[in-house]
């Protein structure tokens, strides 16, 4: 199968896209990773609330999802096929800290992970003077919205941040559209007790992983 070039793969339906990527080419994995990105990040820190691990989950559902994307039939779009595929693996993980945590909590140490995280945090270097108030804003953002309960935090992060319709969040999440409907009413109630209507205007570049960050992980 020859090589395409970029301007020609962006031309591809989702099935034949698929195929070349079963196929191994790289240019064809390279454009659906480079596509599918941040969405994906998105989509697992709203389950993990934690941005390593969120990536973690995003690379561990690439290989799942690349080992069998020769079974890829096309029912539903390649996006949204990855994205459930991102989703079980977030949530596969959430299990698995769960446990973990709750047998470190037994041995007396559950404060070991929150002690490493804040020594991290010290640890970064400042943003320049000019980047402090934007940088404020976005983490004050990103924690009113951790703090949504995980079935609204997906829900809301899927239809307000990365712009699915309702049908196509049921469908990733697998749950009815009117659940959909109920559970972002009541995640955009919590967030009005957080923030004020010119910071929710801001929500688009809450998570920027993209440029950079999309390029390292590709």
């Amino acid at each position: 199968m020859s090589t395409l070039p970029a301007i020609a793969l962006a031309e591809l339906d989702d099935l034949a896209l698929a195929r070349r990527c079963a196929a191994r080419e790289p240019a064809a994995i390279r454009h659906v990773v480079t596509l599918n990105n941040q969405r994906l990040f998105r989509t697992a820190w709203s389950v993990l609330r934690d941005r390593a691990e969120a990536e973690e989950a995003v690379q561990s559902g690439y290989l799942k999802a690349f080992a069998g994307i020769g079974e890829f039939a096309g029912r539903s779009a390649l996006s949204t096929w990855l994205t459930r595929i991102v989703i079980n693996e977030a949530l596969a993980k959430l299990r698995s800290n769960r446990r973990r945590k709750d047998q470190l909590a037994k041995r007396g140490v559950a404060v070991l992970d929150e002690y490493r995280e804040a020594l991290m945090r010290g640890s970064q270097p400042e943003s320049p003077d000019s980047e402090i108030a934007r940088q404020q804003l976005r983490l004050m953002i990103e924690r009113a919205v951790a703090a949504l309960p995980t079935p609204f935090r997906a829900v809301f992060v899927l239809r307000e941040v990365e712009g699915l319709s309702v049908e196509e969040t049921a469908e990733v999440l697998a749950i009815p559209p009117a659940t959909v409907k109920t559970r972002l009413l009541r995640a955009r109630r919590r967030l009005q007790d957080l923030l004020a209507p010119d910071v929710r205007s801001a929500l688009t570049g809450v998570f920027p992983f993209a440029g950079a960050d999309c390029e390292a992980m590709t």
